[in-house]
């Protein structure tokens, strides 16, 4: 019964969002709050989201502080050369944009943090798109999939989790899943490519004459009548933008909207403390890396430091951390309530019923091959599921099958983590919220067009992983 109720709850959620009936932070409370009535457990629900609050606490936490931080670094400067030598690349041809995209967001996924990348991919991409009249879910599918594949790096996550539950080495199970994770990489640029073409074909070939430097006149919105918390928005003219083809008129249309790029006459600018920033987020980014402190407590530490040492003024401070204060409430409480969905699905028992029917109705004569079984089940199961549920409780249950009929802990971990392009845009990732929130694109909208292409991909890494004989 738990069983058909879980399924029957993450189906109703999915509809609902991606047909647009329901609000994502709405159906993530609503919903699992009826399915706990339902199942006959509503006097258990506030002990439930309770659990799921405190679970969920610390992630929230990280994500404020990031946005802050990396914020406050894009305010001043800091990003302003990657996006100047992305656009160079890009010119104004969509399959570069798109390419670009993937490029990017793989390279900024090196610091093993899904919503950096995102906050960092958006804020260079977006005004492009913008501005060229393109896709805003073509720019966040590309960015959540390349991110997915490099979460699998060591110190993302997944493969740390993996190598906990089954009492491997991390290294062990990473290193020899770098060929099938590069030619997982290498779909995504592919992807990418052909995403690009068809953008190209829907708005035609566009020239524009001065991309990085559009002539720009910046305008306060939104301060109140104290004079702070306002945000900076460029508006563009579309002089010097000319477009041919089929979706001319929608381009210039997105020119003439206007075109929120970074101004590189804007008052936030801190060209004098470049090193020191750039210094600051390096030191921040090893110190995640090596776990010195707990990631909350390093971005609360390292937002402290930019805001003082950049904006000295409390009226500036003020008007940074007001700036960002959108994103940050719209993340958090998305954060919050998924900790509903998430602490009813734990607390009821759905999930570990769920896992139980799962793994029970493997075959029997699929036992030597439980490697293949587990790299098709991380797909679904990493989407409904945190990983967490699934590394720790899923995984160990999937790795004794194998061992029962000789498959080894190394294989059935490393296909474990090989659906983690499809898990970076679960409902139940915190990050993905930063990338729809930042982009401004509905989170069924993104849904509805990333998850066949990331499923797609993490089944390109698992063949890879079977014909190179790592799985």
């Amino acid at each position: 019964m738990l069983t058909v109720l879980g399924f029957a709850m993450i189906a109703t959620f999915l509809v609902l969002i991606m047909t647009k009936k329901m609000s994502p932070i709405a159906a993530l409370v609503l919903i699992p709050a009826l399915f706990c009535v339902a199942v006959g457990q509503g006097a258990d629900l506030g002990d439930y989201v309770i659990d799921g609050v405190q679970n969920l606490a610390p992630t929230a936490a990280m994500l404020m502080f990031a946005i802050v931080y990396f914020g406050v670094m894009i305010d001043v400067g800091l990003f302003d050369p990657i996006v100047r030598g992305i656009l160079r690349f890009c010119k104004a041809d969509p399959v570069r944009v798109v390419v670009g995209t993937a490029v990017l967001a793989a390279i900024v996924s090196l610091d093993g943090d899904g919503s950096t990348t995102f906050m960092i991919t958006v804020s260079a991409m977006y005004p492009l798109y913008k501005r060229l009249g393109m896709s805003l879910v073509v720019m966040t599918g590309v960015a959540a999939t390349a991110n997915g594949v490099m979460n699998t790096l060591p110190w993302g996550g997944p493969t740390s989790r993996a190598a906990t539950a089954l009492k491997v080495d991390a290294a062990d199970i990473f290193v020899p899943m770098i060929p099938a994770l590069g030619v997982g990489l290498l779909f995504v640029f592919a992807l990418a490519y052909v995403l690009g073409r068809r953008e190209r074909k829907r708005i035609g070939y566009l020239t524009l004459d001065e991309v990085l430097e559009p002539r720009t006149e910046t305008v306060l919105v939104g301060s109140g009548a104290g004079g702070g918390g306002g945000t900076e928005v460029t508006k563009a003219s579309a002089s010097g933008a000319t477009a041919t083809g089929p979706g001319s008129e929608a381009s210039a249309e997105a020119a003439d909207g206007g075109f929120q790029g970074l101004d590189p006459h804007r008052p936030t600018l801190r060209p004098k403390l470049y090193w020191f920033n750039a210094g600051l987020t390096l030191a921040l980014l090893t110190a995640m890396i090596l776990e010195v402190l707990p990631i909350p407590v390093l971005f609360l530490l390292g937002a402290a430091l930019a805001l003082t040492v950049n904006y000295p003024n409390m009226a500036d401070q003020k008007a940074r951390i007001g700036a960002h204060a959108e994103n940050v409430l719209n993340v958090a409480g998305m954060v919050f309530a998924a900790a509903v969905f998430t602490g009813v699905l734990t607390g009821t028992g759905m999930v570990k019923h769920m896992a139980d029917w799962l793994v029970g109705a493997i075959p029997e004569g699929m036992g030597p091959h439980m490697a293949l079984v587990t790299g098709l089940l991380s797909l679904p199961l990493t989407y409904f599921m945190s990983n967490d549920g699934f590394y720790f409780g899923v995984l160990p249950v999937l790795a004794e099958a194998g061992a029962a009929h000789g498959v080894g802990p190394l294989e059935i971990a490393r296909a474990s983590i090989v659906g983690q392009a499809l898990h970076m845009s679960s409902p139940l990732v915190p990050a993905v919220y930063v990338l729809v929130g930042m982009a401004k694109v509905e989170f069924g909208d993104h849904t509805r067009f990333t998850v066949k292409w990331a499923a797609l991909t993490s089944l390109v890494v698992l063949a890879a992983g079977i014909l190179f004989g790592i799985i």
